[in-house]
């Protein structure tokens, strides 16, 4: 039943969990390749199926799982890979979260809130660089100003235009809102509101949240609900693993997307998978309760793939370069390139670790990251085109799950691509990419690859965000 403001969750069955867990331990291989192939069906798998995945140990098995995942995900998402930067635009907080270097009373960092001019200037370096979306990022607590200070950011964002470039599309990772906040956030036109619940098991929550707002579990598990009320259909969930039992927690993931589901008629647009990394002043981050392995990560990113086929899976740069092209395949349809995670730390050109969240895994700059993704045949896109046209929430559920999002998704990456190409590529990844385009169309249906081509001609003679 849903509320004018929903504070209260009942959603996160423990027992339930538990139950799962122990039942899938008790299945054989040929149970594991059921549930492989119901996920070849392209629609989704219930609590128990995902629990038998998690218990896969067998080197066969988990063989087959990856196959199954790398089919899934270039069934409905082809080769393409969205891009995007984070924007750190201040690391003040009132919260007490015991793996985070924006802790309250932490001394390890220098604090900063970035005014409007600085945050433009960000934004320009960004641009500059070819990026066209962005995830604003903020710590739990704002300047003077209060939460109009996060809905100027995203009016500065949007307002700088910089020869052929701009930011088209705003996400937000901020603190939970009231229902009153959210619907002006949607006013601001975000694209995807965000936010990680850190952990589902709540004693593990109770106990690395020690003061602050976000001690409040319920208030931050049911901040989705509200965000979907007051009309933002697009959300993005996560957790932080490393904290508590990766099993558990895409176990309780899963009710929590069953949940929305139920709820509003869709899930989360995108799922997050950050792993703890050492933070300024964390002893926790550095020595992580319950640290997950590279194999475990790369059997979470395949599971997710699986368990939520239409579903963005987002990998950020706290990975290293190894790891994030090894998920590419397994499922990971979204990456940040060319990050910083201090407040102005593209103005700085560095990043500089006593005012930045976390450590980062890949240093690589932008076109770096583009040439590398290109010499492994995937397609970046920096495609916004269904935010501007309302195909979100169910409206793109109902295109993904026939297939049919696709018809727009390789020829919107495409163009978007060749403006990267044309206005900020390397010679090197310029060459790469006009190769790459040119294997995209003679793999195309006739009639998508005339329609893609009409589009790429116009990008070719000036004109930009050609999308369809």
């Amino acid at each position: 039943m849903k509320t004018e403001q929903k504070t209260q969750s009942s959603f996160i069955n423990e027992q339930q969990i538990a139950e799962a867990m122990a039942s899938a331990s008790n299945k054989d291989d040929s149970h594991v390749r059921d549930v492989l192939t119901k996920a070849r069906q392209l629609h989704g798998l219930e609590l128990d199926e995902v629990a038998v995945l998690t218990s896969i140990t067998d080197p066969q098995l988990l063989h087959e799982l990856f196959e199954t995942a790398r089919y899934v995900k270039e069934t409905i998402y082809g080769r393409r890979l969205v891009l995007f930067a984070p924007l750190y635009i201040s690391n003040l907080c009132s919260n007490e979260c015991l793996y985070c270097a924006f802790r309250a009373r932490s001394k390890a960092i220098t604090r900063r809130a970035l005014n409007q001019d600085e945050i433009r200037r960000e934004i320009e370096i960004l641009v500059a660089e070819g990026h066209k979306r962005t995830l604003l990022v903020a710590g739990e607590s704002y300047p003077k100003e209060g939460f109009s200070y996060i809905l100027k950011s995203i009016e500065t964002i949007y307002s700088v235009k910089l020869g052929n470039g701009e930011i088209r599309r705003v996400n937000v990772n901020i603190a939970p809102l009231t229902s009153d906040e959210f619907r002006q956030l949607k006013d601001a036109h975000i694209g995807t509101y965000q936010l990680f619940q850190e952990t589902y098991h709540r004693q593990t929550y109770r106990q690395v949240h020690l003061a602050g707002k976000k001690i409040d579990y319920d208030w931050r598990v049911t901040a989705m609900d509200r965000a979907m009320e007051a009309g933002i259909d697009d959300v993005g969930i996560g957790v932080l693993f490393g904290l508590c039992d990766w099993r558990f927690e895409i176990l309780a993931m899963m009710q929590h997307i069953r949940h929305l589901e139920a709820e509003f008629g869709v899930g989360p647009h995108t799922i997050s998978v950050p792993r703890l990394e050492p933070a300024a002043g964390s002893e926790m981050s550095i020595h992580p309760p319950r640290p997950v392995s590279d194999f475990d990560f790369r059997k979470i990113v395949a599971i997710l793939r699986l368990a939520v086929p239409y579903t963005g899976i987002i990998m950020t740069t706290r990975e290293n370069p190894e790891m994030r092209r090894d998920t590419f395949a397994l499922g990971v349809s979204q990456i940040s390139a060319g990050s910083k995670t201090n407040p102005g730390g593209y103005a700085e050109g560095k990043e500089i670790l006593n005012q930045a969240q976390f450590a980062l895994g890949d240093h690589r700059s932008l076109d770096e990251v583009i040439y590398d993704i290109t010499q492994l045949g995937y397609i970046p896109s920096f495609c916004t085109a269904c935010y501007r046209l309302g195909r979100t929430g169910e409206d793109f559920m109902d295109l993904a799950k026939p297939g049919l999002i696709k018809e727009h998704c390789q020829p919107n990456a495409l163009s978007t691509y060749l403006e990267y190409l044309l206005d900020y590529a390397s010679p090197q990844t310029r060459q790469a990419g006009e190769r790459l385009i040119e294997q995209a169309l003679q793999q195309m249906d006739t009639l998508t690859r005339r329609r893609t081509e009409a589009m790429l001609q116009k990008v070719r003679t000036g004109k930009r965000d050609v999308y369809c």
